[in-house]
């Protein structure tokens, strides 16, 4: 019966429109209230106003619509080697370490160019070596796959010069 009082209290709280429904209130065996639209023996009458409270139908197009999932902006950049960097190395080893913002998520990959040919992945992470990269001028890059393959992001491109003993030149 603690519920009574709120009932009645959201029953006669419905004001505003000029309509009035009519409700009818009886006490079922257990003591429990009942409320109905239409009369029974030993019912009480409420009125109430309608106040139009009723949500419009929802289209079935609406529901079968796909939700649209935006994936963040990601950035991807080359902190190693650095832009116009130097390498020595007689070996032409280069270690590349790139980073992605916002953090790495599930199912991303990384694709490595140097001079526009793909050299490395696409893998799980950012980080690669190369090996034997030629005396001279290059350009690193790096590519952002989503989980299907699709590129979100790509880094800017950076030069970066190997220098490597020469056979005719040692020193």
């Amino acid at each position: 019966m603690k519920y009574t009082g709120w009932l009645f209290l959201m029953l006669f709280a419905a004001a505003g429109s000029a309509e009035e429904k009519k409700v009818f209130v009886t006490v079922d065996k257990n003591n429990n209230l009942v409320f109905s639209d239409s009369p029974s023996p030993g019912a009480s009458q409420v009125n109430i106003k309608d106040t139009g409270t009723a949500m419009a139908p929802v289209t079935s197009n609406i529901l079968n619509e796909p939700t649209p999932t935006k994936e963040p902006e990601f950035q991807v950049t080359i902190a190693k080697p650095e832009q116009q960097g130097t390498i020595r190395d007689n070996n032409g080893t280069v270690y590349v370490s790139g980073s992605v913002s916002p953090l790495f998520s599930q199912g991303l990959r990384v694709v490595l160019y140097l001079d526009g040919k793909q050299v490395a992945g696409p893998t799980g992470n950012a980080n690669f070596i190369l090996h034997d990269v030629d005396r001279g001028e290059h350009q690193l890059s790096l590519e952002l796959l989503n989980h299907s393959g699709k590129v979100i992001a790509t880094s800017p491109a950076t030069t970066f010069y190997m220098h490597r003993a020469s056979v005719i030149s040692p020193k």
